[in-house]
């Protein structure tokens, strides 16, 4: 466990003899006053930064096929952490598990993707949202609620509609720099040009990289020319990223923010090839994570504790003093409510991708990794018409059909799978000898399956019903639930309103409107009575994540 920075910012009081008989002063306590308003405007700001479908495939993590300079700066300035995972290997799932900071197979979000299902022709089942316990918020609500301005551009994905007050602007244009003065903020960024689709998308495109660079082929992959350069395409996109990576340092240097920001690079989920997204091998779930501090603490450091996907709410949260909610799954790995102990194991899940249908599961040790596949009469390959729009993957598909690969690339395409796998990922990296079955690792095995048992009870895993019971499960005859209305009270002469919803969980954004003025998308989370004159017009929504907003309401 790390001691607390110094740096940050203790959400303690700084007077202790306050507490003292000793009764404090007027004096003494404006002091506390002023310091207290003093440490709310020097809060930290947090920006995520967060790249598409990309493995640790960057200089800062040893890979050093192209150069990405913003990257490597960040990882001189900051912290690399060596041993993160996402909850998944697809976006979704992995983002509502960070939204959440909860397990998406523990809320119902374990299926790639929930919001529009009915584009992949699953037969009898129409888009829902996952529904999380009436208790949990999103990460940004919490430092909304603190007095933080939240952006995100622009990328949601969470598997549910977002809260209507989770952000101030979630949106292409979303910034900090749309924040009211000196007003602390957490701002994520999106780069969409790693994702699998610009693989071929960008393929018409001059390459940022020497067209006949010399790149790394993973063995499960074939090393032809289409390989190659489709794997120079996804350099290429790495470079292009760096780049816009640049231009967020550049906006937070000009705006005078750089040494008051905590910044975290980080992916979504592992790389775009075959093989590698959707899957729990680490080429799926394995990431790469950078985060800098303020004033060069722990500059160009290594870490290597396991880090999970379920931990950046709590983390965001403890770097800005804010406690983390007790209901997560997660735990915060730096700032001020470091107080568990390391983890030593992470959890991942893979359900249905697009219309196919499979379950498996994963834990993970610092050196090995342990799966169960619920369908091992299943084959591992899941032909899905998305990821076949790559040339490699066509290529992939007629050389397996002509029996041209070789054990290492056929391996993916096996008609069955074992019930069990168990992989040393120290000597055996991309997790192609399965040691499940060879009694010197019986040991292992015995714990990281009983880990994983363990795991699957404990978060109560929606991924053992059936998607057509767990959306009843969650809307009741398959309908979506309703957010019920807020109800508004009067006091003080009709100008002081209460308002409160019906809905257990349900959060509640309000507007005042001046002379003329309509509802628009900007909620402010309401907290306590507002008071409004007799010109105004109060509008007020709730809403629960996975039910539906309520009705808008205005009161005069």
């Amino acid at each position: 466990m790390f001691k607390k920075h110094t740096f940050l910012l203790s959400r303690i009081g700084v007077v202790l003899a306050c507490l003292t008989v000793i009764r404090c002063s007027d004096r003494e306590i404006a002091d506390v006053s002023r310091e207290a308003e003093v440490k709310k405007s020097q809060r930290l700001n947090i920006v995520w930064l967060v790249a598409e479908d990309l493995s640790a495939i960057i200089p800062p993590f040893g890979d050093m096929t192209v150069m990405t300079p913003n990257l490597s700066r960040l990882a001189a300035e900051g912290i690399r952490f060596t041993q993160v995972y996402s909850t998944s290997g697809v976006c979704a799932p992995s983002r509502a598990a960070i939204a959440t900071g909860m397990y998406q197979n523990r809320i119902g979000a374990q299926h790639m993707r929930t919001t529009n299902i009915g584009n992949f022709g699953v037969e009898g089942l129409t888009a829902y949202e996952a529904v999380p316990p009436a208790h949990v918020k999103m990460h940004s609500q919490y430092f909304r609620e603190a007095g933080y301005y939240t952006s995100n551009n622009a990328k949601e994905d969470y598997q549910f509609q977002k809260s209507l007050v989770a952000w101030d602007d979630s949106s292409d244009s979303a910034h900090w720099r749309n924040r009211n003065e000196d007003q602390p903020f957490f701002s994520v960024f999106n780069f969409g040009i790693t994702h699998e689709s610009q693989v071929w998308r960008q393929s018409d495109k001059p390459l940022l990289i020497p067209s006949a660079l010399d790149v790394p082929i993973p063995p499960y992959l074939q090393d032809t020319d289409i390989s190659r350069g489709n794997i120079r395409q996804v350099y290429s996109n790495v470079v292009a990223m760096d780049r816009q990576v640049g231009e967020i340092l550049t906006q937070l240097e000009e705006d005078g923010l750089l040494d008051s920001t905590v910044i975290f690079w980080y992916t979504d989920h592992g790389g775009p090839l075959p093989r590698q997204k959707r899957l729990l091998y680490d080429s799926g779930i394995h990431v790469p994570l950078i985060i800098r501090f303020p004033d060069g603490v722990r500059a160009g450091d290594i870490d290597d504790q396991l880090v999970s996907f379920v931990d950046f709410k709590s983390t965001a949260l403890s770097l800005a003093g804010i406690e983390p909610p007790q209901y997560v799954d997660g735990r915060a790995f730096l700032g001020d409510y470091v107080n568990t102990p390391n983890r030593r194991y992470i959890h991942a899940a893979a359900d249905r991708f697009d219309s196919e249908y499979d379950m498996i599961r994963a834990v993970r040790d610092a050196r090995f990794k342990y799966l169960r596949n619920f369908n091992p009469e299943k084959p591992y390959y899941l032909p899905l018409a998305y990821r076949e729009q790559m040339p490699i993957m066509q290529e992939l598909l007629k050389l397996r059909d002509n029996e041209q690969l070789n054990e290492a690339q056929a391996q993916w395409f096996r008609a069955s799978k074992d019930e069990e796998e168990l992989f040393d990922t120290l000597y055996d990296p991309h997790e192609l000898v399965n040691l499940a079955k060879d009694p010197i690792h019986a040991e292992k095995l015995f714990e990281l399956r009983n880990e994983l048992d363990e795991w699957v009870r404990l978060v109560d895993d929606k991924g053992l019903m059936s998607e057509g019971d767990l959306i009843v499960s969650m809307w009741p005859g398959g309908i979506q639930p309703i957010t019920s209305t807020p109800v508004a009270t009067k006091r003080r002469n009709n100008l002081e309103i209460t308002l409160r919803s019906g809905t257990d969980g349900a959060s509640i954004g309000y507007q005042i409107l001046e002379e003329g003025e309509s509802v628009n998308e900007a909620w402010t989370i309401y907290k306590e009575p507002v008071t409004i004159n007799d010109t105004q017009r109060l509008a007020a929504v709730a809403h629960r994540l996975g039910f539906a907003p309520s009705e808008i309401i205005t009161i005069r």
